[in-house]
């Protein structure tokens, strides 16, 4: 029997990347289908989530001449409030999809930067002891061109990394 002291007491920390698209929300219900739900049959403490969203970074656009850039600090500062509410929207879509799962702890990140960057960051910051992470489904063109985020976090996290795949359902266009 435990004591309820030592490392078993205190709960696992799960880090889950979360973005606008819905492999992203499908690996969130994955995880706490599977991982939150699972711990009260181990006698565990269920695990605190970490949601964490990359906001992409600032974008600078050269002038054509070369002499400065092409933005205003007004469209600059409009495209922040963009990203700050489509962050703010993720966000709140996820918290509520974790309502479904009332003893776990959520707690949320948005950080800006490279996604693939962010999100191994906030993996070690946040002492994880997992990362789940949806796959795009991309194709081996577009991977080689784009990069993948989940191959990045699986050969650069130090913790294990769950890459989930969404079902596909038929009703996605492929190369559209």
């Amino acid at each position: 029997m435990e004591s309820g002291s030592g490392p078993a007491s205190s709960p696992r920390r799960v880090v889950v990347a979360v973005d606008e698209s819905e492999e992203s929300m499908h690996a969130l219900n994955w995880c706490l289908t599977n991982v939150v739900s699972a711990a009260p049959a181990s006698k565990a403490p269920p695990p605190a989530v970490v949601l964490v969203h990359a906001r992409p970074p600032r974008p600078l656009y050269p002038a054509i001449d070369g002499a400065g850039y092409a933005l205003t600090q007004h469209v600059v500062d409009s495209m922040d409030q963009y990203f700050d509410k489509a962050a703010d929207a993720v966000v709140a879509k996820a918290r509520s999809i974790c309502t479904a799962f009332p003893d776990v702890q959520v707690e949320a990140r948005v950080e800006r930067g490279d996604a693939r960057d962010v999100i191994c960051s906030a993996a070690e910051k946040a002492g994880a002891d997992m990362l789940v992470i949806g796959s795009h489904g991309h194709g081996f063109f577009q991977r080689a061109l784009l990069g993948s985020v989940s191959n990045h976090c699986v050969q650069n996290c130090r913790c294990p990394v769950v890459v989930v795949k969404r079902p596909d359902t038929g009703d996605r266009q492929h190369g559209s």
